[in-house]
Parts: structure tokens; C-alpha cells; sequence
């Protein structure tokens, strides 16, 4: 994965407080139809079209992971079912979004075959990086253990 450019993630992301009417204007771009809500197709399509980060529209994943962490965050509007993001809940999706794209990055980083799984062996050969995110790890095996859930020998973004 290329460099990403962090600052314009950040800066393109309206996610502070007094950064409301910033939002209102984004989700109103994101929401085509005018209906009030945002289906995973709408917000894919803005991604590309309004945010304008193909690094971020290219990790179908973190998008994917981000709308459903947000869709069900207030369900204020009855009419509509819990399968859209509400306004309410946008602000929470796009601070989802760009957590989940910082996993993603990191994933790829590591993926050295991209295969969207990690080996033990790729695991083990990026330690010096993964220990500048988050420290010394002492156990590698151990550790690749804990986030292999099922035993199979790898770890998967789905």
C-alpha cells in the first residue's frame, strides 16, 4: 500500500465537535435521493464521489466494518429499519471509518502477499513495525494465537 496522506484523511473527515455543520453539509452530499438516511450504496459512491480518497474507497472492508459499527448507533427514525445511517449516527461513522481504514493500513502493511491474510510467518517477519504501533511484543506466537480465532493458521479481513 502506497503512503497514505493522513492529514487529508483528517482534514476531509468532519469529525470535532464544533465541526456540525460541516457534517450536515457532507451527509446531505452522501444522501442523493434526499430521504434522510444513507444506504451502504450511497455511502460507497460518496466515498468516491464527495470524499475523494481512493485509498479510503479502495479498503472495501474498513467501509464495510465502519457502516455497520455506526448504522444501529440511534435508531431515532422507525420508518426506515435498522439497515441505513441516520445523521444522528453519521458523525460516529465516519469516526468509525477512519479507525477502521488505520486497521486496514495496518493490515496491508503486513500482508506481504496480498492474500488479505497473515501468515505466522508474516506476522512474525513484521514485528519491528507492528512494536513501533503498539510496543514490545514479547511472545509473537502466543500473540498470533490470541487473534487467530479459529486455529487455522490465519488471520483474515473480511
Amino acid at each position: 500500500m502506497s503512503e497514505v496522506n493522513w492529514e487529508e484523511i483528517h482534514a476531509k473527515l468532519p469529525t470535532a465537535k464544533d465541526q456540525r455543520d460541516e457534517r450536515r453539509k457532507m451527509f446531505d452530499l452522501f444522501d442523493p435521493n434526499g430521504n434522510g438516511v444513507l444506504s451502504l450504496a450511497e455511502v460507497d459512491k460518496a466515498i468516491r464521489d464527495v470524499l475523494a480518497i481512493d485509498e479510503i474507497f479502495d479498503s472495501k472492508p474498513a467501509i464495510m466494518r465502519a457502516f455497520q459499527a455506526a448504522k444501529n448507533v440511534r435508531n431515532t427514525r422507525s420508518d426506515v429499519g435498522p439497515d441505513y445511517i441516520e445523521f444522528l449516527e453519521f458523525k460516529y461513522f465516519l469516526i468509525s471509518l477512519r479507525q477502521y481504514f488505520e486497521y486496514w493500513v495496518a493490515f496491508k502493511r503486513i500482508d506481504d502477499d496480498d492474500d488479505r491474510r497473515i501468515s505466522l510467518d508474516e506476522f512474525t517477519q513484521a514485528k519491528d513495525i507492528m512494536e513501533k504501533w503498539v510496543g514490545e511484543i514479547g511472545d509473537l506466537e502466543g500473540e498470533f494465537g490470541k487473534i487467530d480465532s479459529n486455529d487455522g493458521g490465519l488471520v483474515f479481513v473480511r
